[in-house]
């Protein structure tokens, strides 16, 4: 795994979102996105969460990636199973999210999520970051049927880069 490359995804990232952020209207804010029902700050806390389930992620592909692989393919499919559930969830998360917060506190923990990943990547060894575990790929369009701790770390930028796209502020169309 190329640490370096992550480590400025990551930062690249932090930078997109603050401008999004500095950018828009609150007019912006309030327009719906394009291709989901949040607005653009529902939207916005959406990609924000991508980053803060790492966390959550990254703990249960320790657990879950040291178990017999019959195991993990057998808990991936339970997951895929309670896909309705979790879309709720998810679009209520970010609902809630992206109604309650404002911009300077979206902001603050996206740089806090972000600098806790470089942290947690640095200290990931080797053997570590290949490691690996079966995903729900019904959850996500960027999980895949085996993620290593590599493939998940770079999760986060692509689900952000996926949404931005959906964005519709004037500032950045």
């Amino acid at each position: 795994m190329d640490k370096p490359a992550v480590h400025a995804e990551l930062e690249e990232a932090r930078a997109v979102f603050h401008l999004l952020l500095d950018a828009a209207s609150e007019q912006d804010l309030r327009r719906p996105s394009d291709g989901t029902r949040w607005t653009n700050r529902q939207l916005l806390f959406h990609m924000l969460l991508g980053y803060l389930i790492m966390r959550a992620l990254l703990n249960l592909m320790r657990v879950v990636s040291r178990l017999p692989t019959g195991v993990g393919k057998a808990f991936a499919r339970l997951l895929s199973a309670v896909t309705a559930p979790f879309d709720v969830v998810n679009y209520a998360g970010s609902w809630l999210g992206g109604t309650v917060l404002g911009r300077a506190r979206m902001a603050g923990m996206f740089d806090r999520v972000i600098a806790k990943m470089h942290r947690r990547l640095d200290a990931e060894s080797e053997a570590g970051l290949a490691r690996g575990m079966h995903y729900p790929t019904r959850w996500d369009p960027f999980f895949q049927d085996f993620m290593t701790m590599a493939d998940l770390y770079r999760f986060p930028t692509q689900h952000f880069h996926f949404h931005r796209d959906q964005l519709t502020l004037h500032s950045t169309r």
